[in-house]
């Protein structure tokens, strides 16, 4: 955010020293009101965190931020630059708890549950600030899709901010009165040391599966990104998804106040019962700790079910009520590309949808599957992401020839690779023995026009992948490419 919070009294560079456990050298009593780690936001009052990053080195662009009046620096190594420095083991590590000071320790100031998990945080996230908001609280949002203070949209950069921006934008959201938000929480952003300093009331796991191997060694480092959340140091009391292995393990090792959740095990701490999907959304029992409520959700899928119903658990591990948890729960229409539907008149269903894992995609056809008429059949469209995770893309084809009747495979976000390359490596895993069609069409917009065209009466369209994303990236260029809008131009095209 380029917005500077008002920055009151500075904070004294050895009280921040202090916090970070680091050693002073120069004047220690200058004052500091902000904290960067971008040379070219440095000014004065603020201390420039040399970070050491994958392509450049901080500590290189030191003399930058001086130019633009820093008032000191958070280093590694001491520098040749007449400012300040405070000097740390990690700058990564540091510059969040510094940030955090600085601004006033922000996340305590608010009641901020965080969540986590390979899918379903957005849409949980979602959930929950709608129920912080029928509770009373002036809310905000930070994700995927969207950051929002109060209600109004404001520019984000990632899903979980680098480690000075998220406290800025948390003093940013205590300035604005915003009494409690719910945050998406990345495995990127734990094991970068972006949600150092941040304080949580409650923080919650949706799910694992394969994702973001292109940056994790493995599954095991993946899980252990994750299981960071839970170790106490964020947060007291932990709300789990406990309807895969992984969640149940991360329930047996998390620290403090664990509740389990699951649409399945009646002996979890929140379990559903009686659960119904209709067109219109979901219904079920939901039991908390000695309570049952009947729950309304708009929200179809029974994934959604278990989204639902982990908002709810946070809200009551927050201290929330929970009647007024359930009733915040019906007052969220849709997510923005999460089983959005596209409505242009036509007599069967389209959605689109950010589904972009092989669970995700399975998860997404079986909800498409029960939304079907009778004899209706899948369709789905879909693709994979270049310079992104390469051993998912067979499984992500097998996914969508095993869940759908047809499927339309195409380009997601090719980046720099070949799209031709990525479409054979997706085709490499189709199904071929059960009966399903798939076809290859690399032109993205020709492929939602031939699923869109393919489709009859009772029929469900999934456009899968893209979901929220307004643009697509080819060789480094990002085009503008909205699913949600081609899929309706096609349909009123079809419709002439």
């Amino acid at each position: 955010m380029s917005e500077q919070p008002d920055p009151g009294p500075g904070v004294p560079l050895a009280a921040i020293a202090s916090v970070c456990d680091g050693e002073v050298r120069g004047t220690a009593d200058v004052e500091v009101s902000d904290v960067t780690h971008d040379s070219r936001q440095a000014g004065a009052g603020t201390l420039y965190a040399c970070r050491p990053g994958l392509r450049a080195d901080g500590h290189d662009f030191a003399p930058e931020a001086a130019e633009r009046g820093a008032a000191a620096l958070l280093v590694e190594r001491w520098l040749d630059v007449e400012l300040p420095q405070i000097r740390v083991p990690s700058v990564a590590t540091a510059m969040g708890p510094a940030a955090s000071h600085v601004h006033g320790d922000p996340s305590r100031r608010l009641d901020l549950y965080g969540i986590t998990g390979t899918n379903g945080k957005t849409t949980t996230a979602y959930l929950l600030e709608a129920v912080l908001a029928a509770a009373g609280f002036t809310t905000g949002l930070i994700g995927t899709v969207e950051t929002r203070i109060a209600g109004e949209a404001v520019p984000g950069v990632r899903t979980t901010p680098e480690a000075t921006d998220l406290q800025r934008l948390l003093r940013h959201m205590v300035d604005r009165g915003v009494g409690a938000g719910a945050m998406e929480v990345s495995s990127h952003g734990l094991a970068l040391g972006r949600v150092r300093g941040t304080r949580f009331c409650a923080v919650g796991f949706t799910n694992l599966s394969q994702d973001h191997l292109d940056f994790h060694r493995d599954m095991e480092d993946y899980f252990a990104a994750k299981q960071a959340l839970f170790d106490g140091s964020y947060a007291d009391a932990a709300v789990i998804s406990v309807d895969d292995d992984w969640g149940r393990r991360l329930a047996d090792a998390a620290v403090g106040d664990v509740v389990t959740v699951s649409t399945s095990d009646e002996v979890a701490d929140a379990h559903a019962s009686d659960i119904r999907q209709t067109p219109s959304g979901s219904v079920f029992n939901a039991h908390l700790r000695g309570r049952t409520l009947r729950v309304n959700t708009p929200l179809i899928g029974p994934f959604n079910v278990t989204n639902a119903l982990l908002a709810l658990a946070l809200a009551e591990a927050g201290g929330v009520d929970v009647a007024q948890a359930a009733q915040g729960l019906e007052t969220l229409a849709g997510v923005p590309g999460r089983m959005q539907v596209v409505d242009e008149g036509q007599p069967f269903a389209v959605l689109v949808d950010y589904a972009h894992t092989p669970d995700a995609v399975e998860r997404v056809l079986d909800a498409a599957r029960a939304a079907t008429g009778p004899g209706g059949r899948v369709i789905v469209v879909l693709g994979c992401g270049g310079d992104r995770d390469r051993d998912k893309r067979p499984q992500m084809g097998h996914a969508a020839t095993s869940g759908a009747d047809l499927a339309v495979l195409t380009s997601d976000n090719p980046r720099s690779e070949d799209p031709v390359a990525i479409l054979d490596e997706i085709e490499s895993g189709v199904r071929t023995d059960n009966g399903g069609a798939w076809e290859v069409e690399p032109d993205r917009r020709a492929a939602i026009a031939r699923a869109i065209e393919a489709a009859s009466d009772a029929d469900v369209v999934v456009i899968a992948g893209k979901g929220h994303e307004a643009t697509q990236e080819v060789a480094g260029v990002h085009h503008p490419f909205d699913d949600r809008l081609v899929a309706a131009e096609v349909l009123r095209e079809v419709r002439r």
